[in-house]
Protein backbone atom coordinates (compact mmCIF):
# COMPACT_ATOMS: atom_id res chain seq x y z
CA UNK A 1 0.00 0.00 0.00
CA UNK A 2 1.36 3.44 -0.92
CA UNK A 3 1.87 6.27 1.57
CA UNK A 4 -0.93 8.18 -0.14
CA UNK A 5 -3.42 5.33 0.27
CA UNK A 6 -2.42 4.68 3.88
CA UNK A 7 -2.58 8.34 4.85
CA UNK A 8 -5.99 8.84 3.28
CA UNK A 9 -7.44 5.90 5.17
CA UNK A 10 -6.26 7.53 8.39
CA UNK A 11 -8.80 10.30 7.87
CA UNK A 12 -11.52 7.92 9.03
CA UNK A 13 -9.83 7.33 12.39
CA UNK A 14 -11.44 9.19 15.23
CA UNK A 15 -14.57 10.15 13.29
CA UNK A 16 -16.90 8.46 15.74
CA UNK A 17 -15.13 10.06 18.67
CA UNK A 18 -15.45 13.48 17.08
CA UNK A 19 -19.20 13.08 16.62
CA UNK A 20 -19.64 11.58 20.05
CA UNK A 21 -17.70 14.46 21.54
CA UNK A 22 -20.11 17.00 20.12
CA UNK A 23 -22.06 16.87 23.36
CA UNK A 24 -19.10 18.33 25.20
CA UNK A 25 -19.14 21.45 23.03
CA UNK A 26 -20.95 24.58 24.24
CA UNK A 27 -24.74 24.19 24.17
CA UNK A 28 -26.77 26.51 21.97
CA UNK A 29 -28.18 28.09 25.10
CA UNK A 30 -24.67 29.00 26.20
CA UNK A 31 -23.94 30.35 22.73
CA UNK A 32 -27.03 32.54 22.35
CA UNK A 33 -24.90 35.61 21.74
CA UNK A 34 -23.69 34.04 18.50
CA UNK A 35 -24.66 34.41 15.77
CA UNK A 36 -26.05 37.84 16.57
CA UNK A 37 -27.11 38.58 12.99
CA UNK A 38 -27.28 37.01 9.53
CA UNK A 39 -24.39 34.80 8.41
CA UNK A 40 -22.72 34.27 5.04
CA UNK A 41 -21.28 30.99 3.77
CA UNK A 42 -18.72 31.67 1.03
CA UNK A 43 -18.24 28.90 -1.54
CA UNK A 44 -15.30 29.31 -3.98
CA UNK A 45 -17.02 27.19 -6.67
CA UNK A 46 -20.14 27.47 -8.83
CA UNK A 47 -23.55 26.17 -7.75
CA UNK A 48 -23.98 22.42 -8.06
CA UNK A 49 -20.52 21.38 -6.89
CA UNK A 50 -20.11 19.01 -3.95
CA UNK A 51 -18.82 21.90 -1.85
CA UNK A 52 -21.84 24.02 -2.76
CA UNK A 53 -24.29 21.23 -1.92
CA UNK A 54 -22.63 20.73 1.48
CA UNK A 55 -22.71 24.47 2.15
CA UNK A 56 -26.43 24.70 1.39
CA UNK A 57 -27.31 21.71 3.55
CA UNK A 58 -25.46 23.10 6.55
CA UNK A 59 -26.66 26.67 5.90
CA UNK A 60 -30.29 25.59 6.15
CA UNK A 61 -29.71 23.50 9.25
CA UNK A 62 -27.63 26.13 11.04
CA UNK A 63 -30.17 28.79 10.11
CA UNK A 64 -32.91 26.68 11.67
CA UNK A 65 -30.85 25.97 14.79
CA UNK A 66 -29.66 29.54 15.35
CA UNK A 67 -32.73 31.47 14.25
CA UNK A 68 -30.54 33.65 12.02
CA UNK A 69 -30.56 33.79 8.23
CA UNK A 70 -27.64 32.01 6.56
CA UNK A 71 -27.01 32.83 2.91
CA UNK A 72 -24.70 30.94 0.55
CA UNK A 73 -22.62 33.07 -1.82
CA UNK A 74 -20.85 31.39 -4.73
CA UNK A 75 -17.61 33.13 -5.71
CA UNK A 76 -16.07 30.89 -8.40
CA UNK A 77 -12.99 31.46 -10.49
CA UNK A 78 -9.32 32.18 -10.05
CA UNK A 79 -8.53 28.72 -8.60
CA UNK A 80 -10.68 29.58 -5.61
CA UNK A 81 -8.79 32.81 -4.91
CA UNK A 82 -11.89 35.01 -5.37
CA UNK A 83 -13.87 33.07 -2.80
CA UNK A 84 -10.93 32.98 -0.40
CA UNK A 85 -10.46 36.75 -0.56
CA UNK A 86 -14.18 37.33 -0.05
CA UNK A 87 -14.13 35.15 3.06
CA UNK A 88 -11.05 36.89 4.45
CA UNK A 89 -12.39 40.42 3.97
CA UNK A 90 -13.63 42.25 7.08
CA UNK A 91 -15.61 42.20 9.26
CA UNK A 92 -13.79 39.41 11.09
CA UNK A 93 -16.57 38.62 13.55
CA UNK A 94 -17.10 34.96 12.64
CA UNK A 95 -20.33 35.59 10.74
CA UNK A 96 -18.60 35.02 7.37
CA UNK A 97 -17.74 31.33 7.05
CA UNK A 98 -15.60 29.84 4.30
CA UNK A 99 -16.90 26.49 3.08
CA UNK A 100 -13.79 25.26 1.30
CA UNK A 101 -12.42 22.06 -0.09
CA UNK A 102 -9.13 20.23 -0.31
CA UNK A 103 -8.34 22.39 -3.36
CA UNK A 104 -8.45 25.74 -1.59
CA UNK A 105 -7.31 24.55 1.82
CA UNK A 106 -4.47 22.21 0.83
CA UNK A 107 -3.66 21.39 -2.80
CA UNK A 108 -3.30 25.01 -3.92
CA UNK A 109 -0.46 25.29 -1.41
CA UNK A 110 1.32 22.39 -3.14
CA UNK A 111 0.72 23.45 -6.74
CA UNK A 112 1.32 27.21 -6.79
CA UNK A 113 4.70 28.85 -6.47
CA UNK A 114 3.15 31.71 -4.55
CA UNK A 115 -0.37 31.91 -3.21
CA UNK A 116 -2.15 35.21 -2.48
CA UNK A 117 -3.18 33.67 0.84
CA UNK A 118 -1.88 31.19 3.40
CA UNK A 119 -4.38 28.36 4.01
CA UNK A 120 -2.87 27.74 7.45
CA UNK A 121 -2.07 31.21 8.77
CA UNK A 122 -5.02 33.12 7.26
CA UNK A 123 -7.76 30.71 8.27
CA UNK A 124 -8.95 29.47 11.65
CA UNK A 125 -10.28 25.93 11.17
CA UNK A 126 -13.75 24.99 12.41
CA UNK A 127 -14.39 21.41 11.35
CA UNK A 128 -14.22 18.88 8.56
CA UNK A 129 -17.68 18.30 7.13
CA UNK A 130 -17.74 15.58 4.52
CA UNK A 131 -15.64 13.32 2.34
CA UNK A 132 -16.61 11.68 -0.93
CA UNK A 133 -14.87 9.69 -3.62
CA UNK A 134 -14.71 10.51 -7.31
CA UNK A 135 -15.78 8.90 -10.56
CA UNK A 136 -13.72 8.53 -13.70
CA UNK A 137 -16.23 9.39 -16.45
CA UNK A 138 -16.25 9.60 -20.24
CA UNK A 139 -18.88 10.91 -22.69
CA UNK A 140 -21.85 8.61 -23.23
CA UNK A 141 -20.83 8.11 -26.88
CA UNK A 142 -17.18 7.37 -26.06
CA UNK A 143 -15.54 4.28 -27.49
CA UNK A 144 -14.00 3.68 -24.05
CA UNK A 145 -16.21 1.22 -22.20
CA UNK A 146 -13.76 0.47 -19.38
CA UNK A 147 -10.77 2.00 -17.67
CA UNK A 148 -8.63 -0.55 -19.50
CA UNK A 149 -9.95 0.78 -22.83
CA UNK A 150 -9.04 4.33 -21.85
CA UNK A 151 -5.54 3.35 -20.75
CA UNK A 152 -4.92 1.29 -23.88
CA UNK A 153 -5.98 4.17 -26.14
CA UNK A 154 -3.84 6.67 -24.20
CA UNK A 155 -0.81 4.38 -24.58
CA UNK A 156 -1.37 4.13 -28.33
CA UNK A 157 -1.75 7.92 -28.66
CA UNK A 158 0.44 9.61 -26.04
CA UNK A 159 -0.70 13.16 -25.31
CA UNK A 160 -3.70 12.99 -27.64
CA UNK A 161 -6.44 12.30 -25.08
CA UNK A 162 -7.48 15.16 -22.82
CA UNK A 163 -9.15 15.45 -19.45
CA UNK A 164 -11.25 18.14 -17.76
CA UNK A 165 -10.13 19.59 -14.44
CA UNK A 166 -12.39 21.70 -12.22
CA UNK A 167 -9.59 22.61 -9.81
CA UNK A 168 -5.99 21.78 -9.00
CA UNK A 169 -7.16 18.84 -6.90
CA UNK A 170 -8.65 17.22 -9.99
CA UNK A 171 -5.49 17.97 -11.93
CA UNK A 172 -3.52 16.16 -9.24
CA UNK A 173 -5.91 13.20 -9.28
CA UNK A 174 -5.66 12.96 -13.08
CA UNK A 175 -1.90 13.32 -13.21
CA UNK A 176 -1.50 10.83 -10.39
CA UNK A 177 -3.49 8.32 -12.44
CA UNK A 178 -1.35 9.14 -15.49
CA UNK A 179 1.70 8.31 -13.41
CA UNK A 180 0.28 5.03 -12.13
CA UNK A 181 -1.00 3.89 -15.54
CA UNK A 182 2.16 5.09 -17.32
CA UNK A 183 0.20 7.22 -19.77
CA UNK A 184 0.30 10.84 -20.89
CA UNK A 185 -2.89 12.88 -21.30
CA UNK A 186 -3.46 16.63 -21.55
CA UNK A 187 -5.39 18.63 -18.97
CA UNK A 188 -7.93 21.38 -19.73
CA UNK A 189 -8.84 23.63 -16.81
CA UNK A 190 -12.39 24.75 -16.05
CA UNK A 191 -13.80 27.11 -13.42
CA UNK A 192 -15.31 24.37 -11.30
CA UNK A 193 -16.45 20.79 -11.03
CA UNK A 194 -19.78 21.53 -12.70
CA UNK A 195 -18.11 22.91 -15.82
CA UNK A 196 -15.71 19.96 -15.93
CA UNK A 197 -18.62 17.50 -15.79
CA UNK A 198 -20.39 19.48 -18.52
CA UNK A 199 -17.28 19.23 -20.71
CA UNK A 200 -17.56 15.44 -20.54
CA UNK A 201 -21.32 15.59 -21.04
CA UNK A 202 -20.92 17.58 -24.27
CA UNK A 203 -17.92 15.60 -25.51
CA UNK A 204 -15.47 18.51 -25.28
CA UNK A 205 -12.99 16.24 -23.47
CA UNK A 206 -12.22 12.54 -23.46
CA UNK A 207 -12.53 11.93 -19.72
CA UNK A 208 -12.46 13.47 -16.26
CA UNK A 209 -12.00 12.53 -12.64
CA UNK A 210 -14.96 14.26 -10.99
CA UNK A 211 -16.76 14.45 -7.68
CA UNK A 212 -19.18 11.52 -7.55
CA UNK A 213 -21.90 13.56 -5.81
CA UNK A 214 -22.23 15.85 -8.81
CA UNK A 215 -22.00 13.06 -11.40
CA UNK A 216 -24.01 10.18 -9.91
CA UNK A 217 -27.33 11.17 -11.46
CA UNK A 218 -25.79 11.79 -14.89
CA UNK A 219 -24.17 8.36 -14.72
CA UNK A 220 -27.39 6.65 -13.63
CA UNK A 221 -29.33 8.30 -16.45
CA UNK A 222 -26.73 7.29 -19.05
CA UNK A 223 -25.77 10.85 -19.95
CA UNK A 224 -22.14 10.09 -19.09
CA UNK A 225 -20.43 6.71 -18.76
CA UNK A 226 -18.73 5.95 -15.43
CA UNK A 227 -15.61 3.83 -15.79
CA UNK A 228 -14.37 3.55 -12.23
CA UNK A 229 -14.97 4.64 -8.63
CA UNK A 230 -11.97 6.01 -6.74
CA UNK A 231 -12.59 4.47 -3.29
CA UNK A 232 -11.55 1.10 -1.83
CA UNK A 233 -15.13 -0.22 -2.11
CA UNK A 234 -17.81 0.20 -4.75
CA UNK A 235 -20.37 2.97 -4.38
CA UNK A 236 -23.78 2.13 -2.94
CA UNK A 237 -25.21 4.55 -5.50
CA UNK A 238 -23.56 2.92 -8.54
CA UNK A 239 -22.72 -0.60 -7.36
CA UNK A 240 -22.17 -1.85 -10.92
CA UNK A 241 -19.19 0.50 -11.42
CA UNK A 242 -15.85 -1.14 -10.51
CA UNK A 243 -13.27 0.58 -8.37
CA UNK A 244 -9.99 1.80 -9.81
CA UNK A 245 -8.38 -0.88 -7.67
CA UNK A 246 -10.44 -3.57 -9.34
CA UNK A 247 -9.29 -2.16 -12.68
CA UNK A 248 -5.68 -2.85 -11.73
CA UNK A 249 -4.53 0.16 -9.70
CA UNK A 250 -5.13 -0.75 -6.02
CA UNK A 251 -3.04 2.10 -4.61
CA UNK A 252 -5.05 4.79 -6.39
CA UNK A 253 -7.59 6.53 -4.15
CA UNK A 254 -9.04 9.99 -4.76
CA UNK A 255 -11.31 11.73 -2.27
CA UNK A 256 -12.71 15.24 -2.08
CA UNK A 257 -13.40 16.72 1.31
CA UNK A 258 -15.19 19.84 2.50
CA UNK A 259 -14.41 21.87 5.61
CA UNK A 260 -15.52 25.04 7.36
CA UNK A 261 -13.14 27.82 8.39
CA UNK A 262 -13.17 31.53 9.15
CA UNK A 263 -10.65 34.31 9.12
CA UNK A 264 -7.90 33.76 11.67
CA UNK A 265 -8.78 37.25 12.97
CA UNK A 266 -12.18 36.05 14.20
CA UNK A 267 -12.68 36.00 18.01
CA UNK A 268 -12.02 32.63 19.71
CA UNK A 269 -15.53 32.61 21.21
CA UNK A 270 -17.05 32.70 17.73
CA UNK A 271 -14.90 29.74 16.65
CA UNK A 272 -16.09 27.66 19.60
CA UNK A 273 -19.72 28.51 19.02
CA UNK A 274 -19.46 27.81 15.29
CA UNK A 275 -18.01 24.41 16.09
CA UNK A 276 -21.02 23.68 18.29
CA UNK A 277 -23.46 24.76 15.57
CA UNK A 278 -21.85 22.62 12.89
CA UNK A 279 -21.72 19.62 15.23
CA UNK A 280 -25.42 20.00 16.04
CA UNK A 281 -26.30 20.44 12.36
CA UNK A 282 -24.44 17.25 11.40
CA UNK A 283 -26.73 15.26 13.69
CA UNK A 284 -29.98 16.49 12.15
CA UNK A 285 -32.04 13.84 10.31
CA UNK A 286 -32.00 15.79 7.05
CA UNK A 287 -28.22 15.93 6.79
CA UNK A 288 -27.75 12.37 8.02
CA UNK A 289 -30.27 11.08 5.45
CA UNK A 290 -28.75 13.04 2.56
CA UNK A 291 -25.25 11.70 3.06
CA UNK A 292 -26.45 8.14 3.56
CA UNK A 293 -28.32 8.37 0.26
CA UNK A 294 -25.30 9.78 -1.57
CA UNK A 295 -22.83 7.33 -0.08
CA UNK A 296 -20.76 10.28 1.16
CA UNK A 297 -19.20 10.29 4.61
CA UNK A 298 -19.90 12.87 7.27
CA UNK A 299 -16.54 13.42 8.94
CA UNK A 300 -16.77 15.99 11.69
CA UNK A 301 -13.61 16.96 13.52
CA UNK A 302 -12.24 19.30 16.12
CA UNK A 303 -10.45 22.45 14.99
CA UNK A 304 -7.00 21.05 15.96
CA UNK A 305 -7.72 17.86 14.02
CA UNK A 306 -8.59 19.85 10.91
CA UNK A 307 -5.47 21.99 11.27
CA UNK A 308 -3.29 18.90 11.63
CA UNK A 309 -4.94 17.24 8.65
CA UNK A 310 -4.42 20.35 6.51
CA UNK A 311 -0.70 20.33 7.25
CA UNK A 312 -0.42 16.61 6.50
CA UNK A 313 -2.32 16.98 3.22
CA UNK A 314 -0.17 19.88 2.04
CA UNK A 315 2.98 17.84 2.57
CA UNK A 316 1.43 14.78 0.93
CA UNK A 317 0.46 16.71 -2.20
CA UNK A 318 3.85 18.34 -2.39
CA UNK A 319 5.35 14.86 -2.53
CA UNK A 320 2.94 13.88 -5.29
CA UNK A 321 3.80 17.01 -7.27
CA UNK A 322 7.43 15.96 -7.07
CA UNK A 323 6.64 12.42 -8.20
CA UNK A 324 4.47 13.40 -11.16
CA UNK A 325 6.50 16.42 -12.22
CA UNK A 326 3.47 18.70 -12.36
CA UNK A 327 4.56 22.21 -13.28
CA UNK A 328 3.86 24.69 -10.51
CA UNK A 329 1.43 27.44 -11.34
Amino acid sequence: MSDFSRDRRRLLLGTGAALAGAASLPTLAQARAFPSHAMRFIVPFPPGSGTDITARLFAKSIGDLSGQAVTVENKPGGNGFIGVQTALNPPHDGHTVFIGSNSTLTTNAATFRKLPYDPIADFAPITLLSRGACLVIVPAASAHRSLADLVADARKRPGKLNYASGSMSYTLYSEWFNEMAKIKTAGINYKGAGEAVNAVLTGEVDFAVVDATGANELARSGRVRPLAFTAPKRSIVLPEVPTVGEAGYPDYLAFNWVAAAVSSKAPPAALEQLGALFAKAAQTPEIQAYYRKQGTELIMSSAPELRRYQAEEIERWKRLVGITGIELQ
